[in-house]
């Protein structure tokens, strides 16, 4: 017995002496060590720094240098995602800080295999690719163009397509019979490959602050009058025939809000969004 507790004293003495230690205000320790006095100490503060998490979504932007394309990638970045985009001019000429940090693919939608390149790793796609031309041109780059991509990201396993298209504006619509006409087959095409995750957002015309060169032009200084304006004669929409020529106009940084929300978004419903359903999801806090 005397052999086992000289063991134990011999076991305990070999352990390092345990010291609790709080905070006083005079900058001072107490020890539960008997044969240390008080002694001060400093206490160096922690700096904190807010990292945020790497981002899981991967966003693809096509037509991302054009005037709504270029307001999508700095709302999506601004909201933590990874973006790319892709367009036939490449690079943004845009001299802002945001541009450093989108991926800036060059290729032609009307070429599949630069496209399928640009999608490896991404989650979910925006499209805002359009233009004006001659009927045969705006079908091809509103319909065809469009059509390519939404096949190649279906085909790729993209979650969640988002195609800015175009309200209806009545008699325009015979007018610009190619340029309607590519955008219905590429939503149609879209509501068909992509049921669950294929969102469609119909604004009528946008306006902001439009980059052209080294000069900028002020849309809003006549569009957001005219938008505040017609949106209190909603039912002058109904009018046969003139009736959508009252629809409002939107704000580019709405539309922007609104189409990287519904990229990333999983309860996001699939479907067609009119110009008063973005104005009333751009005024929603975001998730």
């Amino acid at each position: 017995m005397r052999t086992i507790v000289s063991r134990l004293i011999r076991y305990k003495s070999s352990l390092p002496q345990t010291r609790f230690v709080s905070a006083s205000s005079g900058g001072r320790y107490l020890s539960t060590d008997s044969n240390k006095v008080d002694e001060p100490f400093n206490v160096e503060e922690a700096e904190t720094v807010h990292v945020p998490p790497p981002p899981t979504e991967k966003l693809l932007v096509l037509g991302g240098n054009g005037f709504v394309g270029s307001h999508v990638c700095k709302e999506a970045l601004d909201r933590g995602l990874s973006v790319s985009s892709l367009s036939r001019s490449g690079k943004s000429s845009l001299q802002e800080s945001w541009a450093s940090r989108v991926t800036w693919h060059q290729g032609n939608l009307l070429s599949s295999d630069l496209l399928k390149d640009a999608l490896d790793g991404v989650t979910s796609v925006i499209s805002c690719v359009g233009g004006f031309g001659s009927n045969s041109y705006m079908y091809k780059i509103n319909g065809t163009a469009n059509i390519n991509a939404i096949r190649a990201a279906s085909e790729k396993g993209v979650k969640r397509f988002v195609y800015i298209s175009a309200a209806d504006f009545g008699l325009a619509n015979y007018l610009l019979r190619g340029y309607y006409e590519g955008k219905r087959a590429a939503e149609n095409e879209l509501l068909t490959r992509f049921a669950y995750g294929g969102i469609i957002l119909r604004p009528g015309f946008i306006y902001g602050t439009r980059s052209v060169g080294s000069m900028k032009i002020p849309l809003g200084v006549f569009g957001s009058p005219m938008e505040m304006v017609l949106q209190q004669a909603k039912p002058l929409n109904q009018l046969p025939l003139v009736g959508p020529l009252f629809t409002p106009p939107v704000n580019v940084e709405s539309v922007a809000k609104v189409a990287v929300r519904a990229a990333t978004d999983p309860v996001f419903p699939p479907g067609i969004v009119d110009v008063h359903g973005i104005q009333r999801y751009s005024q929603q806090k975001s998730r």
